[in-house]
């Protein structure tokens, strides 16, 4: 039940932490993200479509159209993180375009193994389809896509560390209490 206060803490200290102001167009471009994603999963834990057969339980909090709005945040964050992180390692702009993308997917991979038994989410069958990732990384290429072709440039020196440190929380679910 902690999970939405993690997630809003968070949050707050990649707000606090970003570089430089906020400008208008990623304002606009990060609410996009949000309310893109957003639809993306409501559609798709209301139809089976996007990302496959899946309920969201009680572990993100309060729900819309059966969706958490905290997918939302998670999505801006992880798709913010890990613009931060490519930009960081990478000098071309396809690499950091798929490296991104690529971490979000390996993110997805390990933090589904333990979401059931967090009650975030599950999957009819207990069966993850190849689908969903497919899924996560074409919305994960097209949000950072998007970054890249507006042109919205930021810097954060708590990005890196915050989605390490979550990662590393789930793969220590994974390893050491098999929540799921």
């Amino acid at each position: 039940m902690l999970t939405p206060f993690a997630l809003l803490l968070s949050a707050a200290f990649i707000i606090w932490f970003h570089k430089p102001r906020f400008s208008s167009k990623t304002l606009i471009v990060f609410g996009l993200i949000y309310v893109v994603s957003f639809v993306a999963e409501a559609i798709g834990v209301n139809t089976g479509l996007l990302f496959g057969d899946y309920i969201y339980g009680k572990g993100l909090g309060p729900k819309i159209f059966e969706t958490p709005l905290m997918i939302g945040l998670n999505w801006l964050m992880l798709v913010y993180c890990t613009t931060v992180i490519s930009d960081q390692l990478f000098q071309k702009e396809i690499i950091r375009l798929i490296a991104g993308p690529l971490m979000m997917v390996g993110y997805d991979l390990v933090m589904e193994q333990v979401a059931p038994g967090l009650d975030m989410w599950s999957w009819n069958g207990g069966t993850i389809p190849l689908q969903n990732y497919l899924a996560w990384f074409g919305f994960a290429f097209l949000f950072h896509l998007l970054i890249r072709k507006t042109k919205v440039s930021f810097t954060n020196a708590l990005a890196a560390p915050v989605f390490i440190i979550q990662f590393l929380f789930f793969v220590i679910l994974v390893l050491f209490f098999r929540l799921s």
